[in-house]
């Protein structure tokens, strides 16, 4: 309890409000009496002071002591995991099953980052429509062109192929689809 009268005497003198006025105008010398703590400037002192006690050693620690002995090492920063291009299909052995493993993982991680970038087109589009009511046959123009072209281009990758295809079959159908547009060069299957 003493404790807390002397930080309440504390905070009573550090609250003290400041001059107002020129002072030695009508009686007044421009200051004032010190006005009473309200419970809830008392409340929180008791919480600062409780604060400051926890805080402190942890502080004092983490800065003197942890930061120091990491001061050597690089700083590392998580976002996203970044994995290393590896060859395609087209660039590996023909009996060079590792290789073709991770061509196989890479077009996995592709098939999956380009449906998402045609999942978040979509919902773009949707809230403009939503956004713009009736206007939005001029409005969304751009919004519905994006969404149509990355439609367009996710099909000719992965489209009519089994999910469990993999990319020495994405391979073929991209070869396949070349020579069809070599040989009718007067149809093309996109613009």
């Amino acid at each position: 309890k003493q404790w807390y009268q002397r930080r309440v005497r504390e905070c009573e003198n550090t609250n003290k409000p400041e001059r107002i006025g020129m002072g030695g105008q009508d009686g007044d010398n421009g200051h004032e009496a010190p006005r009473a703590l309200t419970s809830r400037q008392r409340i929180d002192a008791v919480f600062g002071s409780l604060f400051g006690l926890l805080d402190g050693p942890v502080t004092y620690v983490k800065e003197n002591v942890v930061e120091k002995l990491q001061s050597g090492k690089p700083k590392q920063y998580w976002y996203h995991r970044r994995f290393a291009r590896v060859p395609t299909a087209d660039q590996c052995e023909v009996e060079d099953r590792v290789c073709l493993y991770e061509a196989d993982e890479q077009y996995v991680r592709d098939r999956e980052v380009d449906m998402n970038v045609v999942r978040i087109l979509r919902q773009r589009l949707h809230e403009c429509q939503m956004w713009e009511g009736p206007a939005n046959y001029y409005k969304c123009d751009n919004y519905k062109k994006q969404f149509e072209d990355a439609m367009c281009n996710w099909f000719i990758k992965y489209g009519e192929m089994r999910y469990t295809k993999k990319s020495l079959e994405a391979y073929m159908k991209q070869k396949h689809r070349l020579i069809w547009e070599r040989r009718h060069p007067d149809n093309k299957l996109h613009d």
